[in-house]
């Protein structure tokens, strides 16, 4: 495997006592700007661990055979994933019960509450609200994280087919999706009549069951194996699509999420996720 460490902290410094840390001959290979890589490496070594986590640099041991050229699907999760803000916290800013709303979606999020029945008791209290306001969290507040457009790039180079799945809302979701010319969008409808929110959602809700059934139904439509697909997310509705993925990438997540997946980025944006797989 190989050591891939990242981070604008990093300074030639760093290297070097993780070089000593790592007690190999073989030198550091830059991969980007503030991404660099030790080719053959093997079991894990917690200092270099516990060192990079110190300095804020974000390091992973990945294996050889984790290389993007290997990959034709990658579903990710939309609010603190691809942008960064959770858009119903923001709706609910617009009314003043941010606090009530974070509040629930922070326990669903630790995995403390069933996701449909918070997003239900959520969405309820939003009830007369105007779509007007969610115009202006869209214009005002909403922005991709840093690093996404890079991603996405870097899938469309190597003919990754991308799908956002979230349970936010299509409000945003379609236009995250046309921003980052995503290939699909799956995501929940609020019900709007006469100009406003009636507090219900519309059909099934996408929690974590139907991220991973949607990542399942794209890969099978592409023909592809398990192996060859990536899942991004930061939230315990996620863990379900990282488990069916050939690799489950934690961006800025929760400890649930973190200790569950293949890999994670404290640190870095979206685009450290091309020097995990790309070297």
């Amino acid at each position: 495997m190989r050591l891939v460490i990242q981070g604008t902290a990093i300074t030639f410094a760093h290297l070097a006592h993780i070089h000593q840390l790592s007690g190999t001959s073989v030198q550091f290979t830059q991969i980007a700007q503030h991404a660099y890589y030790l080719a053959n490496q093997g079991t894990p070594i917690e200092s270099v661990i516990e060192f990079c986590t110190a300095q804020k640099i974000d390091c992973a041991y990945v294996q050889d055979k984790h290389l993007i050229n290997h990959y034709g699907l990658c579903v990710m999760d939309m609010d603190s994933t691809l942008i960064s803000i959770e858009c119903i916290d923001e709706i609910a800013d617009m009314i003043g019960i941010k606090p009530q709303i974070a509040a629930i979606t922070e326990r669903a999020m630790q995995g403390e509450l069933d996701f449909a029945q918070s997003l239900r008791e959520r969405v309820a209290l939003l009830k007369g609200l105007k779509e007007t306001d969610l115009l202006h969290v869209l214009n005002e507040r909403l922005r991709l994280n840093p690093g996404a457009n890079e991603w996405i790039a870097a899938c469309k180079a190597n003919n990754i087919t991308t799908l956002l799945v979230s349970g936010g809302f299509t409000f945003f979701a379609d236009r995250v999706k046309a921003m980052l010319d995503l290939d699909y969008a799956v995501s929940n409808t609020l019900e709007i009549i006469n100009g406003k929110l009636t507090g219900k959602v519309l059909g099934n809700i996408v929690d974590a069951q139907t991220k991973a059934d949607e990542l399942i139904k794209l890969r099978d439509q592409l023909g592809l194996a398990a192996a060859q697909t990536i899942a991004i997310g930061d939230g315990a509705n996620d863990l379900k699509m990282m488990h069916v993925a050939g690799i489950g990438i934690a961006y800025h997540a929760k400890p649930i999420v973190q200790e569950k997946a293949t890999y994670a980025l404290n640190f870095m944006g979206l685009d450290g996720v091309i020097n995990l797989i790309n070297t």
